[in-house]
């Protein structure tokens, strides 16, 4: 998930996927074997962070 090239992409994909398949961002990195820590990072470079009351990324 995180070779994405496209770190919007990988946005777009991620939120999704915390929206029809994961309770949370753990849960989300525990299923596709990811650190949830890489995929904080990743996506931060763009500006988003992750909400977990939303429990999506959002725009910083």
């Amino acid at each position: 998930m995180l070779n994405q090239r496209d770190p919007y992409l990988l946005l777009s994909v991620v939120n999704m996927k915390l929206r029809d398949e994961a309770d949370s961002l753990d849960e989300l990195c525990k299923t596709y074997d990811q650190d949830p820590q890489l995929l904080i990072e990743r996506l931060s470079t763009i500006g988003y962070h992750y909400e977990e009351g939303h429990n999506q990324f959002v725009a910083v």
